[in-house]
């Protein structure tokens, strides 16, 4: 499906890629698609002005593949801002990238390391999610 027609058959939609590069992207994509990952998260100044849409619970918004392409269509269940250090294991593991609480954490500051900065204090927009449509 084309991105003006998922703009169309879902309005307010805002559109946002996981990751920071192709293979991250995809990879996320098809954890979202398998089931294992229904939880994301960002740090709290990338949504600043001129940066991404904030989340809000209830609206549906399409995720994009890194090429630009619809990859799935997804509705915010809950949304909450968390300090980094004080990220829990439960939704640390709902990201479904690791297997440990630790785990996520190793990957998330070498993330944001790459991406502005990291501070263990650093606040986060910790969204759940489930997927509408898959576009695939």
């Amino acid at each position: 499906m084309i991105l003006e027609e998922l703009k169309k058959k879902y309005p307010g939609a805002e559109t946002f890629k996981f990751g920071d590069g192709p293979e991250l992207s995809s990879f996320l994509i098809g954890l979202v698609r398998s089931g294992k990952k229904t939880a994301t998260c960002g740090a709290l100044r990338d949504f600043a002005d001129g940066g991404e849409a904030m989340p809000e619970v209830g609206r549906t918004d399409i995720v994009l593949n890194w090429d630009g392409s619809p990859a799935l269509v997804v509705e915010t269940l809950e949304l909450t801002q968390t300090r980094f250090c004080d990220v829990s294991a439960d939704f640390a593991l709902a990201e479904g990238e690791n297997d440990t609480l630790e785990g996520w954490q190793k990957d998330h500051q070498n993330y944001f390391e790459r991406n502005g900065g990291f501070d263990p204090e650093m606040m986060l927009v910790c969204e759940r999610f489930r997927l509408i449509e898959d576009c695939q």
